[in-house]
């Protein structure tokens, strides 16, 4: 396993690799992003990950200063996955030049998070240029569990690169409650609570199927979940997995959450 840790070792390091795999990463492994690697690497000639946590798609300071760093266990992962080139960039390799234009969000895409997290998409989508620009790869494997993310940078960087955005499923603990980097920061009250909330709203949208007024449901349940499990829901809807438009079916819909439990922002779609 290489650590590269400028762009003079990464250009160098990649130089006439053929077929590469790259799972863009923040860091703070958990079995969710094992399986993008393993899918990578499953598909692709050689893998490489990278490590940033990129201070660009954060709305709030206290929330990158608090997200969840262990490059040491991290590193122990990646090398018993025997993955091939690990990249560690700071933020004057990523950053290294200037924007020729400003990236904005179109009207239709400022919904779910991007409603509420003013310019965090902004951030993720120009990251993940510099990132893609940088490695130059074949295919680039993303969770699902941030499926608006997911949408926005895949069609992003497919219009201007050749690299194919690879959209690898949730992955989900016993309880059906979705690995995220940002469970270290729970207790396991909290986490108790969070698996709870998620099973109800399992449970909510298969009771959806055929029922008319979905839309008026939904609003309801968004209060009802802020009092059964002393949450608050940011948004609560149901969208086309497709399109992410609002939905008024169940069929090729998912519904999206945002809650917080204190102080830490969860995410899912079910």
């Amino acid at each position: 396993m290489k650590i590269l840790l400028n762009n003079n070792d990464l250009n160098e390091a990649l130089n006439n690799v053929s077929k590469l795999g790259f799972v863009p990463t923040m860091g703070s492994f958990h079995k969710g992003h094992i399986s993008l690697i393993k899918q990578s690497k499953k598909v692709c000639n050689k893998t490489i990950v990278s490590i940033f946590v990129n201070p660009n798609q954060f709305n709030n300071r206290k929330d990158f200063e608090k997200y969840p760093r262990n490059i040491k266990k991290d590193l122990s992962i990646l090398k018993n996955l025997k993955v091939n080139f690990v990249y560690l960039p700071n933020k004057k390799h990523v950053y290294h030049s200037k924007r020729s234009s400003k990236i904005k969000l179109n009207k239709k895409d400022q919904i779910l998070c991007a409603k509420f997290r003013k310019g965090h998409f902004e951030g993720v989508i120009d990251v993940m240029d510099r990132l893609t620009n940088l490695i130059k790869p074949s295919k680039i494997f993303m969770g699902e569990k941030d499926l608006q993310q997911l949408y926005l940078v895949k069609n992003y960087i497919e219009k201007r690169y050749k690299s194919k955005v690879v959209a690898c499923k949730t992955i989900r603990d016993k309880k059906r409650f979705a690995l995220s980097s940002r469970n270290l920061l729970l207790s396991n009250k909290q986490i108790s609570k969070a698996r709870n909330l998620t099973n109800h709203i399992f449970d909510f949208k298969y009771r959806l199927k055929n029922q008319k007024n979905i839309n008026n449901l939904i609003q309801q349940k968004k209060n009802d979940l802020n009092k059964l499990f002393d949450v608050k829901v940011e948004y609560l809807e149901l969208r086309n997995v497709k399109n992410l438009k609002i939905s008024s079916k169940t069929q090729g819909s998912k519904i999206f959450i945002a809650y917080f439990i204190n102080k830490v922002r969860l995410i899912d779609n079910i």
